[in-house]
């Protein structure tokens, strides 16, 4: 028991001198916070531009994932088939939320990847 005690006391005579090493170890954390939200801000800024049909539907997507602009070719439109210019919008919509994803997690990468934190952490 006696040496438990003389353990227990080590570990609180050594808490001290960790101290400097958490401020510091938040010091860097805060830093990295303020890179990412930057970071994230620029992302935001970035647009990403696809089409469907062979460029008869195009659409805009931000990095904050909203549709900015929808472009249709006239000549695409018809009133006896709407399912056609509907699945166009779709495919043009869902591909440019896709790719501004990857940018997305590919420049958050660029700043996390030497961490080793698991995919989907940031």
């Amino acid at each position: 028991m006696g040496k438990g005690m003389k353990a227990g006391k080590k570990k609180h005579s050594s808490g001290g001198g960790g101290g400097g090493s958490r401020a510091e170890q938040l010091r860097q954390l805060q830093m990295m916070q303020a890179q990412m939200a930057a970071m994230q801000e620029e992302i935001d800024k970035k647009e990403i531009e696809t089409t469907a049909g062979g460029g008869a539907v195009a659409v805009k997507v931000n990095g904050k994932k909203e549709l900015v602009s929808i472009n249709i070719d006239p000549e695409v439109i018809d009133k006896d088939d709407p399912e056609t210019l509907q699945d166009l919008i779709l495919v043009a919509v869902n591909e440019a939320l896709r790719q501004i994803g990857e940018l997305s997690q590919s420049e958050m990468e660029k700043m996390t990847g030497g961490l080793g934190l698991p995919p989907g952490m940031i």
